[in-house]
């Protein structure tokens, strides 16, 4: 009968660049359970609402997550402004979705940086951070921020883009595009890449239901759900076809996500070609007085987003459940089986983001 036996994963380890903590549950080397241990960064941000007027608590929803700021920016103003019955104009909502299909790009990107690195591929690693980096000089060309730009307010957006800045995002999303195919079709295509992540952490579609999954590793599964669907900002005017593949393994989480940047490139060039003229922002009097509930597909996966208030300016509550909260179960089922050696890279293919998670 194989020895069984507990060890601490995390919070800090070499590979994760989340402070994630597991008690693993081994068999010699096999997982065969894990616990996860949550809270080791809490913030208290989800607090603050009650201290921050509603049109400053904007700048706090997009600190929730640095990679996902746009996402969480978007999330907190369309909730807001749905209880105020704020009507943003059609040019303030197509920048909104520009700034997030270029952020989806920037996040795939710095993830696939990261797993390649916990690989040893740091060839990989710095290709495809130097192609992410274009991304950020478009955010700093366009809002003069890399990270968090903070341009969503409720009413729209503060900043605009000129035809010119308008035309070099198409033209670097054409580059791009070239530029990330022999990317791509290195990883995918690499001996090492396929023997280490095929077959690894398997999520069967009736458990990605049951479990809550969300997003790549929802759709890795062959759940056919991305809640850009629902229309929320620009994406009424697009038609956006999940990306998903059937395997369920580590090896089609990763495949989602790069089509899902290929998918980005697209969108962005179809937006600007669409994009109307007109005003980027009304302006918002008054104090938000109702509830409000929604969600939008994040870079990881869908977030969910609850604003509540009783017509001051301060909310009574703001609730948000982010990917990583809904993916942690699925991952717990999925280490079930696996090599202690491939646990930091099947956590890494869920893309984990605990900044967002222990808000």
């Amino acid at each position: 009968m194989a020895k069984r036996s507990i060890i601490p994963f995390g919070p800090q380890h070499p590979v994760l660049p989340e402070p994630v903590h597991l008690d693993l549950i081994l068999e010699d080397e096999t997982v065969v359970g894990a616990v996860p241990n949550i809270g080791f960064v809490h913030r208290g941000l989800e607090k603050l609402v009650e201290r921050k007027d509603y049109k400053e608590y904007v700048y706090i929803a997009e600190r929730v997550c640095g990679i996902c700021s746009c996402g969480h920016g978007i999330g907190y103003c369309e909730s807001v402004e749905h209880v105020m019955g704020v009507e943003v104009p059609a040019r303030g909502e197509f920048l909104r979705t520009i700034w997030m299909e270029m952020s989806r790009i920037h996040s795939h990107l710095l993830w696939l940086g990261l797993l390649a690195d916990a690989m040893g591929f740091e060839s990989l690693f710095m290709e495809s951070w130097r192609l992410r980096e274009q991304v950020l000089d478009l955010f700093d060309m366009t809002t003069g921020g890399r990270i968090i730009f903070s341009v969503n307010c409720i009413g729209g957006v503060l900043k605009d883009m000129t035809g010119e800045m308008l035309k070099k995002i198409e033209a670097a999303m054409d580059q791009m595009e070239k530029d990330f195919v022999p990317i791509e079709e290195t990883f995918l295509g690499e001996y090492t890449v396929q023997s280490r992540l095929k077959g690894l952490g398997r999520l069967e579609p009736k458990d990605a239901v049951l479990l809550g999954a969300v997003g790549p590793t929802a759709r890795a599964s062959g759940i056919r759900y991305d809640a850009r669907k629902l229309g929320y900002c620009a994406y009424g005017s697009l038609e956006v076809e999940p990306v998903i593949r059937l395997e369920g393994d580590s090896y089609a989480r990763c495949q989602v996500r790069m089509e899902e940047v290929r998918q980005s490139f697209e969108l962005i060039r179809r937006l600007v070609s669409m994009i109307p003229e007109g005003p980027i922002r009304v302006p918002v009097k008054g104090n938000p007085n109702g509830e409000y509930f929604m969600r939008i597909e994040q870079p990881r996966g869908e977030a969910i987003y609850y604003v509540k208030g009783s017509g001051t300016k301060f909310l009574d509550r703001f609730r948000l459940r982010t990917p990583t909260t809904s993916n942690i179960p699925p991952m717990l089922e999925m280490l079930k089986g696996c090599q202690l050696a491939d646990v930091p890279l099947l956590i890494l293919t869920i893309d984990p983001c605990i900044s967002c998670t222990e808000r």
